[in-house]
């Protein structure tokens, strides 16, 4: 456990608000590796992409033991900090959330993502209930000594597009990210937020260092550390460019056949 509690204060340690780190989000080994290479500080898991390419739909449709072994396949061939995306944590029970957080710590993470909206329709938790899932994650994280970092994912700004984003939402997410920095989460993930006044907004109020998802209309990095944000993620972004490349190179071989 030395190395792993290591490697997660390493993680820890790069969420400095206005120093913004990237996450450029991998889906298996090979991935992985890649993305090793370029320099990056840490390894995070996109659910999304690690469901569509082992066949499923995101939205823990893929199996947690199977999402759990390719989280190890990861693990075993970086030395950098690894994150998993949990998604809403495969139980609505906290009880299942604490075992889920358990397996993904021994299977090598040093945190993960935690979603408060239900996986089959998007719906959000009442917070009351979702600072719950938080606590026994803390719980659990505590009693394995490991210092994971748990990524208190809300997704308010899902609720609508992103034209209808305002003030009472981001109100909102700062009630959340008070529950739940009070349950023992140590960083806010607010995807779909792409405003970047709200975004000075919530980095302003929140308890928590907020982590920005890379989407249309994202504003800038330079914009992002400006406003104080402390994490940047990509989430199915790179997956979806390799895709699209392979899906290219494919059909420029098969048009170049004699």
């Amino acid at each position: 456990m030395t190395h792993q509690n290591h490697k997660a204060e390493r993680f820890r340690a790069l969420h400095v608000p206005g120093k913004p780190f990237v996450l450029f989000n991998t889906w298996d080994a090979g991935s992985a590796k890649a993305i090793a290479t370029s320099g990056v500080a840490a390894i995070a898991t996109s659910s999304w992409s690690v469901a569509d390419s082992h066949g499923f739909v995101d939205g823990e449709r893929i199996p947690l033991a199977l999402a759990i072994d390719n989280l190890r396949r990861i693990v075993g061939v970086t030395e950098l900090p690894v994150t998993f995306d949990l998604e809403s944590g495969y139980g609505d029970e906290p009880k299942l959330v604490g075992e889920s957080v358990r397996l993904a710590i021994e299977a090598g993470a040093v945190g993960c993502n935690l979603e408060d909206s239900f996986p089959a329709d998007g719906k959000l938790r009442p917070a009351a209930d979702q600072a719950a899932r938080i606590r026994r994650a803390r719980q659990m994280a505590d009693t394995a000594n490991t210092g994971f970092f748990i990524n208190a994912r809300t997704d308010v700004f899902f609720q609508r597009p992103a034209k209808q984003h305002d003030e009472a939402m981001v109100a909102e997410v700062i009630d959340r990210a008070r529950a739940y920095a009070e349950a023992g989460a140590d960083g806010l993930f607010v995807p779909g937020l792409v405003d970047i006044s709200l975004i000075a907004r919530l980095v302003g109020a929140s308890p928590l260092p907020v982590n920005i998802m890379v989407g249309d209309g994202t504003p800038p990095l330079s914009a992002l550390a400006e406003r104080g944000v402390a994490r940047v993620s990509y989430g199915p972004g790179p997956y979806l460019t390799a895709m699209k490349a392979l899906q290219e190179a494919a059909k420029a071989a098969n048009g170049s056949r004699p």
